[in-house]
């Protein structure tokens, strides 16, 4: 019951001539431009937290208990012996016992180990020869999951168990780009002209039909024409990561979900959803890497379609709340609308010219709790984990302290120094996501395995 003494809420008794004077004059589109600048410069500084002093980031080194606790199976004191036995090893920097080295370091010691190591231990991450890269795209047309979060730590964690990683950044805010240290200019070193690539050369394809058949030519743009020269390996670059490249993201990439739909009007049959397939495949990206992880924009448009399409593995973040499981589901939906309409609609043209159907495939789909908080969200989480079933990854990503500190340093948690925590206080916040990679691993090598084997019969089949 509330006394006459009690304060009322905020929202009563609002002077309506105070509320006006405090009002601004109204705002024309000018004024957005004007915050727009403003952000950018804020986005820069804040970006440049944990940044070197030249602006460029720079990937800390890596101590000894680090590396035998975490990235080469090996006990410390034997990983000590090795070094002193071999003294045109990495031997790192620093006093006593008490060493630190680089990335560099820690894959060519992963190397030495493989060779020279004890059997039966993995000095080296499993990939077999031969096969090209698995492509994971991580999506949910939701925003807020943590998508952006997970990408860049699945990529990290890829890159600290020894594979050479590229990060593709689809989301025009550019996060998962700046979490990687990258320097986008403008649209041209996006994924923009591979897109625009794959169109021009049906486009060209098309105009050989038309020339032969006496029609006249579809137009052919200047935008057109210098997407020809473009190669991925013009737009992908190096991080400070050095086993981890980027194809990086800014707000004009955006443009590209105005203009495939103009694109795919003006030439109905050129297949959209494979355009940046044909890019990595294509032109033999995918066998410059071992793990591809794309982060997608928080909707299902028409970049995020290039996405799914590509992947071999599809991530689905969401947190243990109703509105998101809600969303999750309806995203889910939308992707077997959205595909299976593709599909329908492909196949009655090519049943019709006598061709194979196509069908959309991917190795794995897992959705995956994030910022989970077992205090709170353990009921709910079980319900989810009940009606996605097998959909679902076992680890539920946990949120800490240290996950949270990470994201305000515009850094992954790879990233952090654990001399700034307590040691306790690192170590539960790594597993969080070191949990979540094994998983992820896990389906990863499976999959390999599977084409592997398959590879396999099909030769055999062949031989007999």
């Amino acid at each position: 019951m509330t006394s006459p003494k009690d304060p009322l809420p905020p929202y009563f008794n609002i002077d309506p001539a105070a509320a006006a004077a405090k009002l601004s004059d109204p705002i024309d589109t000018a004024r957005f431009a004007k915050a727009a600048a403003f952000a950018a410069k804020g986005r820069q500084d804040l970006a440049r937290r944990g940044y070197a002093p030249d602006g460029k980031k720079r990937l800390r080194r890596f101590s000894t208990w680090e590396i035998c606790k975490y990235l080469i199976p090996v006990a410390p004191a034997h990983f000590r012996r090795v070094l002193k036995k071999n003294p045109d090893l990495p031997q790192g920097t620093g006093e006593g016992n008490s060493k630190w080295f680089s990335l560099d370091d820690v894959l060519r010691l992963r190397r030495h180990f493989a060779a020279e190591g004890a059997a039966g231990r993995e000095y080296l991450p499993y990939r077999p020869e031969g096969l090209p890269a698995k492509i994971v795209a991580v999506s949910n047309f939701k925003g807020g999951t943590s998508k952006t979060t997970t990408t860049a730590h699945l990529a990290m964690s890829a890159a600290l168990d020894g594979y050479k990683v590229l990060v593709i950044d689809l989301d025009s805010q550019g996060s998962l780009t700046s979490i990687m240290g990258g320097e986008v200019p403008d649209e041209w070193s996006t994924a923009f002209p591979l897109l625009a690539k794959d169109y021009a050369k049906a486009l060209q394809a098309e105009n050989l039909v038309r020339e032969a058949a006496g029609t006249p030519p579809l137009p052919f743009d200047e935008t057109l024409t210098e997407a020809l020269r473009v190669s991925p390996r013009n737009v992908i670059q190096e991080t400070h990561w050095p086993n981890i490249d980027l194809l990086g993201a800014q707000l004009n990439l955006y443009w590209a979900e105005f203009q495939i739909p103009v694109w795919r009007m003006g030439l109905r049959s050129w297949p959209l959803w494979d355009a940046l397939t044909n890019a990595l495949v294509g032109e033999g990206i995918v066998n410059d890497y071992d793990i591809i992880f794309i982060d997608t924009p928080p909707a299902l448009g028409y970049l995020t379609i290039n996405a799914l399409a590509a992947a071999d593995i599809l991530l689905v973040p969401l947190g243990a709340s109703f509105l998101e499981f809600d969303s999750t589901g309806r995203f889910f939906d939308m992707l077997y609308s959205t595909f299976a309409s593709v599909e329908e609609g492909e196949n009655a043209v090519r049943r019709r010219d006598g061709l194979p159907e196509i069908g959309f495939q991917w190795d794995a789909v897992r959705a995956l709790i994030t910022r989970f908080d077992a205090n709170q969200q353990t009921d709910l989480a079980n319900v989810i984990q009940a009606y996605f079933g097998d959909f679902m990854t076992t680890y539920r990503q946990e949120l800490t302290a240290m996950v949270g500190q990470a994201g305000e340093q515009v850094n992954g948690i790879y990233e952090a120094d654990y001399r700034e925590f307590n040691r306790d206080t690192y170590v539960r916040g790594r597993e969080t996501f070191d949990r979540t990679w094994a998983e992820v691993k896990e389906l990863i090598i499976g999959t390999w395995y599977r084409d592997q084997a398959n590879l396999d019969l099909e030769a055999e089949n062949g031989e007999a």
